[in-house]
C-alpha cells in the first residue's frame, strides 16, 4: 500500500464568529495545491483513492488533484490517528490513497506509522508525505517523499 498524506494548502482566516470548517484557500494557497497536485499526478498509479476531510479548504486542494475526492469526516479536524488509519485502511489497502487532512492528525499519524509512537511531528500546510508498505513481503513502512509547495515550486 502507499499512502499519502497531503495537508490542505493555505487557507484564509475564519472571519469573526465563522466556521473553521468554511475557510477557502488563499490565492497562495490555491498556487501551491496546483504545483504539488501537477507533481504527484505525474508519480501517482492508473488507480488510487482520493479522501478528503469535509473543510472547505481540505476539499479544495484535493480537487486540485482530481475532481470529486471521497469526503469523509473521519478525516475532518480532531480525528485520531487510529481512526484516521483505520477509515483509510493503513496497512493492508490494495490501492494507493491520498488523504488530504489537517494538523496535528495528519503528524501523529505519520509519527505512528514510522515510529509505532504518536508524537507531534508537524506537517507544513500544502506539504506531503509518501509513504509505502508492503506486509506481504514481510517489509515494514518506507517514508519515499516528503515535498512542501515551496520546494515544487522551485523544480526545474
Amino acid at each position: 500500500m502507499d499512502l499519502i498524506l497531503w495537508r490542505h494548502a493555505e487557507a484564509e482566516d475564519a472571519p469573526p464568529g465563522g466556521s473553521d470548517q468554511d475557510r477557502p484557500l488563499t490565492s497562495k494557497g490555491k498556487a501551491g495545491a496546483r504545483d504539488v497536485a501537477a507533481w504527484l499526478s505525474a508519480r501517482l498509479p492508473g488507480h488510487y483513492v482520493l479522501l478528503s476531510s469535509p473543510a472547505v479548504r481540505a476539499r479544495e486542494t484535493a480537487r486540485f488533484l482530481r475532481p470529486g475526492p471521497v469526503i469523509d469526516p473521519a478525516l475532518s479536524t480532531g480525528t485520531t490517528p487510529s481512526a484516521f488509519l483505520s477509515v483509510i485502511g493503513w496497512p493492508d489497502r490494495p490501492e494507493t490513497v491520498v488523504a488530504v487532512g489537517h494538523q496535528p492528525t495528519l503528524g501523529e499519524v505519520a509519527a505512528l506509522i514510522l515510529t509505532g509512537e504518536r508524537f507531534p511531528w508537524v506537517i507544513r500546510k500544502g506539504a506531503l508525505w509518501w509513504f509505502r508498505i508492503r506486509p506481504e513481503k514481510g517489509d515494514g513502512p518506507v517514508l519515499r517523499a516528503v515535498l512542501s509547495p515551496e520546494m515544487v515550486s522551485s523544480l526545474p
